[in-house]
């Protein structure tokens, strides 16, 4: 038999809704990477920042500290300053450094939740959003151009020596901006006891930290690097979660705290171990800002959120403003209409009093002070506020199933599961008649309401060879229906 031998070639490199990942030494490479960073270069080239510098930092995958230099050593080599993190932080400190630097962008070499085998690039514009189009559209030429290109490089540490390379540890710029529009006193004097969970992430040790000091007790799993994350893919859901709700149904703690692989996305769970999903995450911190913090400014809430956002916007007077899936979509939305908070289904949260970008630990402390307050009002422990949120939200029961192809052929099949709902639209899911039919302005899913207000979405993923089907309702037994029948259309049936 001839054995197969693949050609030679330049992995093609295209921006998500979070930036660009791959299969590690397959396509995502230093050479990859270099490419990356050329094109990042390239964009601040072109608006003449070179002198504003670049921030990079890293997540704790495998050789990502070391897939940052190389991304350092291309942007240096240009004459373009660099502020390199001294070790794995959580991607959100990019943000709020590029921020306070008045830097051109920031890259963060992060796969966020994908498995432990894949890593990514994300970059961040000077506001400390997601690169929009505008941004990634320079890039993604630049690397185009590439492919077939030597990518020039300047050693870490002459670029050091000439004071072209800075590193910095973000702890103590992050504590002084969260002390702004939190009191980390009041969280700290809690008594109070809390799981953290952050998946052998680079969010390990930072809520411990800055909780310290005071009555609260947290106790943190998982605070060692492992690349391989025990085995599990870092996304704070079940059942990636499971031993950490096991933990929380043995009693002794009042709050579960969950994080994702590089800390921008938040999870919780109540005393009892019973997980508090996303959608609901989104809905508490929406009524959080406008009942206990008296906010009204608008909500930006991904197409794939909750329906509550809109129902606590009737009732404490705030605008929602629905947007495709991605903080590449949410941050800008954020900052043109002055929100308070931006969310969407996979956990991830912006502040307007904060930044326009994901972070998962910021959200926690959020939680946390939110549950604390409710407690205040003699709504205590955690099972009964949410008890009483669900009273004024309404319902939500959620639940996503994640559908896997190959990666060969997967483009085929995105092209099969968006045209057949185009072509032959249902009329009817879980005995209900469908509503209203919605079209993703990404042109890669669909979105089903039913008479009950449930409804369904069939979304194809511009970073992973998956399709995820979304459910939310007004019961457990119409969401289950509603992803069964998702499920079906997906596959073709």
């Amino acid at each position: 038999m001839t054995p197969t031998v693949e050609p030679n070639r330049a992995p093609a490199i295209v921006f998500g809704t979070d930036g660009w990942r791959a299969r590690t030494a397959e396509d995502y490479t230093f050479h990859a990477v270099r490419r990356c960073a050329d094109g990042v270069a390239e964009y601040v080239e072109a608006r003449g920042e070179q002198a504003k510098g670049v921030v990079i930092a890293f997540d704790r995958r495998f050789a990502s500290e070391h897939f940052a230099a190389a991304a350092a050593e291309v942007l240096v080599a240009r004459g373009i300053p660099v502020a390199l993190a001294t070790h794995a932080v959580p991607t959100q400190m990019s943000s709020l450094e590029v921020v306070l630097r008045g830097s051109a962008a920031a890259i963060v070499i992060t796969a966020s939740h994908n498995p432990w085998t894949d890593n990514g690039f994300k970059v961040k514009a000077p506001t400390g959003a997601a690169a929009g189009a505008d941004i990634l559209k320079v890039i993604e030429a630049q690397i185009a151009r590439n492919a077939d290109l030597a990518i020039d490089r300047r050693p870490l540490a002459d670029a050091e020596a000439t004071g072209l390379l800075e590193r910095f540890d973000p702890y103590n710029d992050y504590e002084a901006h969260v002390r702004k529009t939190l009191d980390l006193d009041r969280l700290r004097d809690a008594d109070v006891s809390v799981l953290v969970e952050p998946l052998w992430g680079a969010g390990a040790g930072w809520i411990s930290r800055l909780l310290a000091g005071g009555r609260i007790r947290v106790t943190e799993l998982h605070l060692e690097r492992n690349p391989y994350f025990g085995g599990v893919n870092p996304e704070p859901i079940a059942p990636n979660i499971d031993e950490a709700l096991a933990r929380l149904a043995g009693g002794g703690f009042d709050l579960g705290l969950m994080l994702d692989g590089d800390a921008d996305r938040a999870g919780a769970a109540d005393e009892k171990g019973t997980f508090i999903h996303q959608l609901e995450v989104t809905g508490l911190l929406a009524y959080y800002l406008a009942e206990h913090r008296g906010l009204r400014e608008p909500v930006v809430s991904s197409v794939n959120n909750t329906s509550m956002v809109g129902r606590l916007g009737e009732r404490y007077g705030f605008d929602v403003h629905e947007v495709p899936v991605g903080f590449k979509f949410i941050g800008p939305k954020m900052i043109e209409t002055g929100a308070m908070l931006g969310g969407e289904e996979s956990g991830g949260f912006g502040f307007g009093a904060h930044l326009p970008e994901r972070d998962g630990v910021y959200a926690d402390l959020m939680l946390l002070d939110l549950f604390l307050r409710e407690r205040e009002r003699r709504v205590w422990p955690v099972s009964k506020a949410m008890e009483r949120f669900h009273e004024i939200a309404g319902p939500s029961y959620y639940l996503r199933t994640d559908l896997h192809f190959e990666r060969a052929g997967y483009d085929a099949v995105k092209r099969r599961i968006v045209d057949g709902l185009r072509e032959a639209a249902p009329t009817t899911l879980a005995g209900q008649a469908v509503v209203r039919t919605q079209e993703l302005s990404t042109h890669d899913g669909y979105k089903f309401f039913v008479t009950d207000g449930s409804w369904v979405m069939i979304r194809t993923s511009g970073t992973e060879p998956l399709c995820r089907v979304y459910a939310e309702a007004t019961s457990p037994a119409t969401r289950d229906q509603l992803l069964a029948d998702g499920e079906t259309l997906a596959r073709g049936g």
